[in-house]
């Protein structure tokens, strides 16, 4: 299975065509699907119809909702356990604890995201793990990350409000 990012296959426009042209590049966001808006001096932004952006996110929630109900099941938790590394290539860098606790976060973020619109939380999970993983492959990252703190104070924790 393959994930199409919204990338180099898409197709996009500059913010000076949709500034200049909006209801020419609105037709052709529509007739598309989604268009990327590419802008020199800010992130890129997708420009899509309402009913395209609704769909996308009934399916990300029928998705989520269907890998929670299997991992309810004992069969579903390990046929998802057994297809990860298929997804994710890297997990055989984690320990089984640490495969588990990958797939709980994960669909736990996938949940947030269907649920609450809380798209990034996915990203942190998947980034997050793979950095354990990339750590888990090189002994003296291992040990430099397992090793103590040697008591050293680094000051207070901020939590951003």
């Amino acid at each position: 299975m393959s994930i199409a990012p919204l990338g180099a296959e898409s197709e996009s426009v500059s913010f000076t065509d949709l500034s200049r042209n909006p209801k020419g590049v609105a037709a052709r966001a529509a007739t598309l699907g989604r268009l990327r808006v590419t802008h020199r001096d800010a992130p890129d932004m997708v420009l899509t119809t309402a009913v395209q952006a609704e769909h996308a996110e009934e399916n990300l929630t029928t998705a989520s909702r269907l890998f929670l109900a299997l991992m309810k099941q004992d069969d579903g938790a390990k046929s998802l356990l057994l297809a990860l590394p298929e997804v994710f290539p890297w997990v055989r860098h984690l320990d089984a604890e640490e495969v588990r606790a990958f797939t709980v976060e994960l669909l736990e973020a996938l949940s947030d995201a269907a649920e609450l619109g809380a798209g990034e939380a996915v990203h942190r999970a998947i980034v997050s793990w793979r950095a354990t993983a990339r750590i888990n492959t090189d002994p003296e990252q291992l040990r430099e990350a397992l090793s103590p703190l040697d008591g050293e104070n680094l000051g207070q924790v901020e939590v951003p409000a």
